[in-house]
């Protein structure tokens, strides 16, 4: 098994396990990926930078994308490792080398099931991890040195009283298999629904990323899953619109908008033009498209003709 050892800032991991997320972004200041093919459901550890050169905790990988800061920010909020957006902004600018514009792209890794191992914990890996490596390493469990970092890190685990992930180690246990079976929070809904509708609108196919926000097609306040399969990327305003049961979409992907807006706010001439339409965009794989299931429950249950 292969598993990724990433350098981890170190006041950002003060701040993550302090307050024990269960999901976070492992972000950085570039956003040019530090690794390639990575599968989801790869254990993704927390390698701090000196004088630590210790593994102190880790999670499992779940999509890395790349974000402007003001959207990462609002995606994770403090999940980035930070009390505010200007806070979070100093420390990548710390980080940075090079201009740093007013809303750069950052690269953003987020890792779920997150664990903090306490510090008389933290595996010491100054023979297993090359001073010179300034973003992260894999390893792999059949060697000796991903041998030896597993297997501490298994030890630390028990001891430390920190619950092992359930999910059974096998071809299973990663890609969509691992998404759609995985513990994910809203931080990694909002980013696999952003990169599945590749940062367009799904019904106007608007790319202004500032205005598109990440819909569940059914909430999840009501159970619906975190899952891309029950996410629309909408801009804004039919965002709104879609929660209040004046626009929906059908298991065809037609769409259709209530009468209710002309009825009720004598306008909607923009909305209209779009009734009877079928999406302008929807994934590429077949997996993520918006499940015909919670498109019938918004149907029923929210919409109004």
């Amino acid at each position: 098994m292969r598993f990724w050892a990433g350098v981890t800032d170190n006041r950002w991991f003060e701040y993550v396990s302090r307050r024990q997320f269960d999901e976070v972004n492992f972000w950085q200041p570039s956003a040019k990926a530090p690794f390639s093919n990575l599968p989801a459901g790869t254990p993704f550890l927390f390698k701090l930078k000196k004088p630590n050169n210790c593994i102190a905790g880790g999670g499992y990988f779940v999509r890395y994308t790349r974000l402007p800061l003001l959207l990462a920010w609002d995606t994770f909020t403090e999940r980035n490792g930070a009390s505010s957006l200007r806070e979070f902004r100093e420390l990548i600018k710390s980080n940075s080398s090079g201009e740093f514009g007013p809303d750069p792209d950052i690269g953003c890794t987020v890792v779920t099931n997150a664990f903090f191992l306490p510090r008389e914990k933290w595996i010491s890996v100054d023979a297993l991890f090359p001073k010179n490596i300034m973003q992260g390493k894999t390893y792999d469990t059949s060697l000796a040195n991903g041998s030896a970092i597993w297997a501490a890190l298994q030890v630390a685990r028990i001891d430390s009283g920190v619950a092992e992930e359930t999910l059974a180690w096998g071809p299973e246990r990663f890609g969509k298999a691992f998404l759609m079976r995985a513990r994910l929070g809203q931080g990694s809904f909002r980013t696999l629904v952003i990169d599945a509708y590749q940062k367009r609108c799904a019904i106007t196919g608007e790319s202004t990323l500032p205005v598109l926000e990440a819909a569940h097609i059914k909430p999840y306040a009501e159970e619906g899953p975190h899952l891309t399969s029950n996410g629309l990327l909408l801009r804004s305003d039919f965002h709104k619109l879609f929660d209040a049961g004046l626009v929906t979409v059908e298991p065809d992907h037609t769409i259709r908008i209530s009468s209710r807006i002309r009825d009720q706010y004598f306008n909607g001439k923009a909305y209209y033009r779009l009734h009877g339409q079928k999406l302008a965009l929807i994934p590429e794989d077949s997996l993520d498209h918006p499940s015909a299931e919670y498109l019938r429950w918004h149907n029923n249950e929210r919409f109004a003709e």
